[in-house]
């Protein structure tokens, strides 16, 4: 039995027909649809059409409708600070879907990752370097939160404005947390990680000046163009910029071509090697807590303890 595409449900093409239409201000039909589910956390996927395709992703969770628009508020504010290429949002970027919320954008013409030249890699390093040089007085984001993945992430400054404190208080305190209540993290790692945040202060390196970081910079998230890398999947704040490389290749090994290129803008200071998998952990956490009982959750439970044992 083949199961309909959730994009390509009537009422969810009328939707994006008539968000797309009010965006350009006349009518739009989609034409044609490819499926992204593969490439997604979320059912996604092109329809296609003229002028432009609208790109959509649709979310069935509770809070859906709010990390999209922390999404949004994100490329919106990336657009503000820095020259770096986002996607265009058709309208408002969110519409409504029979058992969810949509997120549309302009389509990007891409070359899809198995096909990305050095270049492409270059142009990632470079994307991520500029981005970095959009620079704030305090750590985190007043502004507004966000989401890491599907768990929120509070990006509110902490009182002392050090890195080793935002780090700790803001983002592996409360993905151990919930990777606890998730019943996935050994008990002993819980306790190495417990451990590891008492010594953050003797292992961050370098007071850092805060950079706004893209927040999820893993290869995926970025769309490889013939006029460079546009970002996606952001969840932007102000931090230490090693954490977006420390991200790159956190699913899948990345050229030393991102590096080469970030270093054609700004430099990368020798400890980073050092800080890598420090920087990972509460990544690490995020996954352990949303699909440690999973195939692909379970592999992260030795690469964290990995991790917490170089540190000790």
């Amino acid at each position: 039995m083949t199961v309909r595409h959730p994009l390509l449900s009537p009422e969810t093409v009328r939707q994006i027909e008539r968000a797309a239409s009010l965006h350009l201000g006349r009518r739009w039909v989609s034409q044609g649809f490819t499926d992204l589910n593969e490439q997604a956390s979320h059912p996604a996927g092109i329809h296609h059409g003229q002028p432009f395709s609208v790109f959509a992703k649709l979310s069935v969770a509770a809070d859906g409708r709010a990390q999209f628009a922390a999404e949004l508020s994100g490329l919106d504010l990336i657009r503000r600070r820095t020259p770096v290429a986002t996607p265009t949002p058709v309208g408002t970027g969110l519409a409504e879907a029979e058992d969810g919320t949509l997120l549309l954008f302009e389509a990007v013409p891409e070359r899809p990752a198995p096909a990305r030249t050095a270049a492409d890699y270059r142009a990632i390093g470079r994307t991520l370097a500029t981005l970095h040089q959009a620079s704030d007085d305090r750590f985190g984001l007043a502004e507004f939160d966000g989401f890491f993945g599907p768990l929120a992430q509070d990006n509110k400054p902490v009182t002392s404005n050090r890195w080793a404190d935002f780090y700790s208080e803001r983002r592996v305190l409360p993905l151990l947390r919930t990777a606890v209540d998730s019943q996935n993290l050994p008990p002993d790692l819980t306790a190495a990680a417990e451990n590891l945040v008492l010594r953050l202060d003797g292992l961050c390196g370098p007071e850092p000046r805060p950079a706004l970081l893209h927040g999820d910079a893993q290869q995926n998230n970025f769309l490889s163009t013939s006029y460079g890398a546009v970002v996606i999947d952001v969840c932007p704040y102000f931090g230490h910029p090693e954490i977006d490389l420390a991200l790159v290749d956190i699913f899948g090994p990345a050229p030393a071509d991102v590096l080469a290129g970030y270093r054609e803008v700004l430099p990368v200071d020798p400890g980073f090697e050092f800080r890598r998998e420090l920087w990972r952990v509460f990544a690490y956490l995020a996954v352990i807590a949303v699909d440690g009982r999973g195939p692909f959750g379970r592999q992260f439970i030795p690469r964290l303890a990995d991790a917490l044992g170089r540190y000790r």
